[in-house]
């Protein structure tokens, strides 16, 4: 298991300290997001806005099933957690850090969700999402990475800290 996979909620920082601590380790990035648009050839929330939740839900779960590198640092869609055969696959190929923030420091962040791509049920609130999601990258997590008051730099440590890098 030489692969870094960072879960955690829209607005986590994820993007941001895999790319830091990438440079810093010397391994690959990937952003999971990035190879969707790509195979698809269109921003996450027109996927989302044509083909429905569920559709998007399984062509990440594909996207994130057929990923196979070596010495990358991976950062997942929020949403990731959904699938469970991805799930399966990336902690067989990766150690999976939980960016765990509050709820207010998240909301702060994202501002405007819907033009983030955030995943959301009709009718579902931010708060219920996060309480959704929270306990599955809690189950998935093999650390946990709290981010609270951490800046990019900092959080990078706190991760390279906690996988003894």
């Amino acid at each position: 298991m030489n692969n870094i996979v960072l879960v955690g909620m829209p607005g986590a920082g994820k993007s941001t300290v895999g790319v830091v601590l990438a440079k810093v380790i010397g391994y690959q990035f990937i952003d999971s997001d990035l190879l969707i648009q790509q195979r698809e050839k269109k921003l996450l929330k027109d996927i989302i806005a044509e083909q429905g939740l569920d559709k998007f839900i399984q062509i990440e779960e594909d996207v994130n099933c057929s990923i196979d590198c070596q010495q990358c640092v991976i950062a997942t869609g929020g949403s990731v957690v959904y699938g469970e055969k991805a799930m399966e696959h990336l902690r067989s190929i990766a150690t999976i850090v939980y960016i765990k923030l509050s709820m207010s420091t998240l909301k702060k962040r994202l501002g405007d969700i819907k033009k983030r791509g955030v995943v959301l049920r009709k009718n579902q609130s931010f708060e219920e999402l996060y309480m959704e999601r929270c306990p599955l990258y809690e189950k998935y997590a093999h650390v946990v990475a709290d981010a609270e008051g951490y800046n990019v730099e900092e959080l990078m440590f706190v991760i390279k800290e906690k996988l003894k890098l």
